[in-house]
């Protein structure tokens, strides 16, 4: 006897509201549609155009030919968490306990995971300064945290400040998440900006969040300042969360190797929603990091030193175009104002990838403030940088005239 055919359900209605509400990353659309089209010259992806250094190579391979491929303990590998302690201490004078105050992670991304987990509840406010990475509003409202934007503008370099953090607290402000040197800006905060938030964190019992994945990637008179790290700044160290990584300064994008510095009750509240949500740190990705840290620093020099000469080729190269371009101190980003061609954000970056083949981020996919702007990305070789800006060159002239 034939079984009666059930109806097919909507299978999207079983999907939670908050995926639903969250949309997919503005970054790897425009990415995904550049991969269809031929003699695209991409701007859009955050990727180190650099091999991972030889050290890195060879200290993974090593892993794997000696059959190092097994578990290490949840939080990673002594030697590893060591040396991340260790250079803390030797970079910025900062003191971590690499037994209970350090875990080695799946990428940043997921130390960013983790401190959303660990800290919110539902209707925990957040505060993201924005534009920002696109990976902060959702880690915390997959949280069940609400995210609050907080507005910058180019006319304060893209820094945030207290006075502009504070009209949006309110009493379920429980988390300040920052990110600099800044994706998409390159904008980079100064200490005496930093010792004004910090006490407004203190006035108003907040933890703080803090990405510095691309603390060595710093240029001109912020390097001569030299990288503020969060937790060094006068009543920080206990209430930050610090996220790092190998992706970005050492070029080990695949690896997905990075890590999370937090006081012990943070960090071991973390460590528990780590020991269930992924176990370790893959084995080779770990060892790769030490050899990064051991015997890799000139590399990661070499590297922004290059970075810094194509910083300087394209922000110069957008301004003689005809797009205003503030002037990146940090990470490998450049956020030019394109509103000078009449056109949104969004249609600026379809309309370029479409009749001139360079594909960049449009800046609403950063947040609110970044309309007008788009990111374009100087992680790319020089000459195809330059050919990028003869293109936008004339589809700028094109659109203007």
């Amino acid at each position: 006897m034939a079984v009666p055919a059930t109806t097919m359900p909507d299978l999207s209605s079983y999907v939670s509201e908050r995926v639903q509400e969250t949309p997919p990353s503005g970054i790897r659309r425009f990415f995904d549609i550049a991969a269809t089209m031929e003699n695209v010259i991409s701007l859009g992806i955050g990727e180190p155009d650099f091999v991972s250094p030889d050290p890195v190579l060879e200290a993974g391979i090593d892993s794997l030919e000696q059959g190092r491929t097994n578990y290490t303990s949840n939080a990673g590998m002594g030697e590893l968490r060591e040396l991340i302690a260790d250079d803390y201490d030797e970079r910025y004078g900062l003191s971590y306990d690499p037994e209970d105050e350090i875990i080695a992670t799946v990428g940043c991304s997921e130390a960013m995971q983790l401190a959303m987990q660990a800290l919110l509840d539902p209707g925990d406010e957040v505060l993201v300064p924005e534009p920002c990475f696109v990976s902060y509003g959702p880690s915390a409202r997959f949280a069940g945290g609400e995210v609050v934007h907080v507005p910058t503008s180019v006319e304060n370099d893209f820094q945030v400040t207290a006075a502009d953090i504070e009209p949006h607290l309110s009493d379920r402000s429980k988390v300040l998440f920052l990110g600099y040197p800044n994706n998409p800006t390159g904008a980079v905060l100064r200490r005496e900006t930093l010792e004004e938030i910090a006490q407004l964190v203190q006035d108003h019992d907040l933890m703080v969040v803090s990405d510095e994945i691309y603390d060595r990637l710093i240029y001109g008179t912020a390097r001569e300042r030299g990288h503020v790290c969060v937790p060094t700044v006068d009543g920080l160290r206990k209430r930050t969360v610090l996220l790092g990584g190998f992706s970005k300064n050492y070029a080990m994008t695949g690896w997905r190797i990075g890590f999370a510095c937090a006081p012990s009750p943070i960090a071991q509240a973390m460590h528990k929603v780590h020991q269930y949500m992924i176990m370790s740190a893959p084995t080779m990705a770990q060892e790769g990091a030490i050899a990064a840290l051991r015997d890799s620093q000139d590399a990661v020099e070499e590297m922004r030193q290059s970075y810094d000469e194509r910083r300087q080729v394209i922000v110069e190269g957008l301004n003689a175009a005809g797009l205003p371009t503030f002037e990146p101190e940090g990470a490998f980003y450049c956020f030019p104002d394109v509103s000078t061609t009449g056109m949104s954000s969004e249609e600026f970056a379809q309309t370029l990838l479409q009749e001139e083949k360079v594909a960049c981020v449009p800046g609403t996919a950063f947040g609110p403030s970044g309309e007008g702007y788009v990111r374009c990305s100087y992680a790319t070789g020089l000459d195809e940088i330059k050919t990028a800006l003869t293109r936008i060159d004339r589809f700028v002239k094109r659109h203007t005239a």
